[in-house]
């Protein structure tokens, strides 16, 4: 009650609304009397009128339509008018039948009334709705004196588009307006959104390239295929095009204006809809103590932040990076508020002293292990790093998990571990196969996620290569023949959630990473997109393969059963049979060699654990 009288705007609205209501209720006796009202009905009008005043304030009030801000009345607002007005001439007939039988009250009355406050009621809020929107149909503008400056076109005549044309709308001092939409499905074809038409096909963009001055793509999903014909008619119209990040990109699914950005490489590769389980999902993570290991990461931050979308009890973060650490807390805190606990752990996963000390302050019911080095050819020249980093600091991370009695771990892995050619690769397979050997001896779950590339990761080719770009190039590949697989940073951290409520321990999830690309193609993708021509403007050049780099990568290695789920884009590999003590004989020694800072010697020992290791 204190927040209904504690809106600035109560006292107008409950004025406006009395007003209309006693209005509405003259009016329609008026009507029945065709303006002429007897003496006799007046007395009568006015010994009804505060019951029929009561009784609409009441349910008005019931029904919250004095909590709404009429410039941005919507079809739930109109829906709640809709019930208070005809629940509240309802109760009204009710009373005046019980007290007085209709004796001397026409009827119709009760109904012109119900009809008239209806008008009224929803036309004001209808009307403050469309002074603020200024905007009906192509192009015209019913209340402000100049059109707006810029015309949009928007490719997608479905809930993302009607939402950037929605947004439009509500902000018109941004100066846009929609000239129509296009949409290649043809049963859409000449209706109307909100006023606005879908005026054909995508081939109209062309056609149409003089009625407008900027395109944006507004496109829930789309497969590569049709992402890539979407952006090359864009390229051909000479117009400035931008678009709506995906629904992955959509925390909370939240469209705005603010959302729409540049288009990227992200956008080439598809927008094919991730289905979750979301009730599965929620059942190892809603209210438990989620940890996630290199939190503040590429994968580790989407984690993070898809986390928190299912309501965890503590979330929190172990990061050694002191700014990604800061940069992830303060996401968190600014989007979820207090919604979210989150807990900041600086730290590093080969302290297993600290570590222990972070699982018995924490007790996490969940451990997702993002933490590693990732950078092969560093890596082939630091393989000491790589062996204390990403094998004996998963090892801490893995048996204090199961000292503390995590019920779920969720191992982050790579392509790379099959049939690795470098150091990053082998250390990431012995990260496996030792998950793999805990589970058997373990009651609860322990499992690997792998996968391929993610788009835009810190110091991966697209990052690179776009600083080389705006440096005027040239961009260098590796290898003419080069490839590799591609996923979206979003849409990898889903299916590691989804993985992860598959699981009941030992098993490796592949995840589906499409077609794989060749480089030198994403580099021209790349240079086309920031609005230059390869090989003109742009140079590309071929500087070959660097130390432990493979021309391209595997998701299986071949002999390892692979089965389907009941997710698409998961598969499984049952886990091998293992043998704990030696595998754990086997890491001591890597880990003694390590701190001799011999490369061969720590080679050869990888190879000895990982017989598929081929260094070149």
């Amino acid at each position: 009650m204190d927040n209904f009288f504690r809106n600035k705007n109560f006292l107008l609205i409950f004025l406006f609304d009395s007003i209309l209501v006693v209005a509405s209720f003259y009016i329609s006796y008026a009507i029945r009397f065709d303006f002429n009202i007897p003496y006799t009905e007046v007395e009568l009008f006015l010994k009804v009128l505060p019951v029929v005043f009561i009784i609409k304030i009441s349910f008005f009030a019931f029904y919250q339509i004095y909590q709404g801000m009429w410039r941005y009345t919507s079809l739930v607002d109109l829906i709640s008018v809709g019930k208070a007005v005809s629940v509240s001439s309802l109760v009204i007939i009710l009373v005046i039948f019980l007290l007085h039988r209709f004796e001397g009250y026409p009827r119709s009355i009760f109904i012109i009334d119900w009809a008239i406050t209806l008008i009224f009621i929803a036309g004001i809020r209808t009307g403050i709705r469309l002074y603020f929107t200024r905007d009906i149909g192509i192009g015209h503008s019913i209340f402000s004196k100049h059109l707006p400056n810029k015309k949009l076109i928007i490719i997608g005549a479905g809930n993302f588009g009607e939402k950037v044309l929605r947004e439009i709308n509500d902000n018109p001092h941004l100066n846009y307006n929609v000239f129509g939409f296009v949409d290649d499905n043809a049963a859409k074809h000449g209706k109307m959104i909100h006023g606005v038409s879908v005026l054909g096909g995508l081939d109209e963009i062309t056609n149409l390239s003089k009625h407008y001055d900027e395109i944006i793509i507004a496109v829930a999903t789309a497969t590569q295929k049709q992402m890539r014909r979407i952006i090359s008619i864009c390229e051909k119209s000479g117009k400035k095009f931008r678009t709506v990040p995906g629904l992955g990109e959509l925390i909370g699914g939240k469209i705005s204006l603010q959302t729409v950005r540049e288009v990227n490489f992200e956008d080439l590769l598809g927008r094919e809809e991730i289905n979750l389980d979301k009730e599965e999902i929620s059942k190892y993570l809603q209210e438990k103590r989620i940890l996630v290991t290199g939190g503040g990461g590429s994968i580790g931050k989407e984690l993070v932040r898809q986390i928190c979308r299912f309501s965890p009890s503590m979330l929190g973060v172990l990061e050694m990076s002191e700014l990604n650490l800061f940069q992830i807390e303060m996401e968190i805190r600014q989007k979820f508020g207090k919604d979210i606990k989150v807990y900041s752990f600086l730290s590093d996963i080969r302290r297993r002293e600290d570590l222990k000390r972070i699982f018995d302050i924490f007790q996490p019911d969940v451990v997702f292990h993002a933490a590693a080095y990732k950078h092969v050819p560093l890596q082939e020249i630091n393989p000491w790093e790589a062996i204390l980093n990403n094998v004996m600091g998963t090892r801490n991370v893995v048996e204090i998990a199961k000292e503390s009695g995590v019920k779920k771990f969720v191992l982050v892995s790579t392509d790379k571990a099959v049939r690795p050619t470098n150091v990053m690769g082998a250390t990431k397979r012995i990260a496996e196969l030792f998950v793999e050997c805990v589970n058997e001896h373990n009651e609860n779950q322990f499992m690997a996620v792998r996968f391929g590339n993610v788009v835009g990761s810190s110091g991966s080719a697209i990052p690179l290569f776009r600083k080389q770009i705006a440096n005027g190039g040239p961009v260098t590949v590796t290898h003419p023949e080069m490839t590799r697989y591609f996923m979206s940073i979003p849409e990898a951290a889903q299916l590691i959630l989804q993985a992860g409520s598959m699981g009941n321990g030992g098993e490796i999830f592949i995840l589906d990473m499409g077609r794989s690309v060749k480089i030198v193609d994403m580099a021209r993708d790349l240079i086309k997109l920031s609005g230059f021509e390869p090989d003109v403007d742009i140079k590309i050049e071929f500087v070959g393969l660097r130390p432990g780099e493979k021309l391209y990568e595997e998701l299986i290695t071949e002999g390892e059963g692979i089965i389907e789920t009941s997710h698409k884009k998961i598969m499984v590999l049952k886990g091998s049979v293992c043998n704990y003590e030696i595998l754990n004989k086997n890491i001591d020694e890597l880990i003694e060699i390590a701190y001799t800072y011999d490369s061969l010697a720590i080679k050869k020992k990888l190879k000895e654990i990982v017989p598929e290791y081929k260094p070149k």
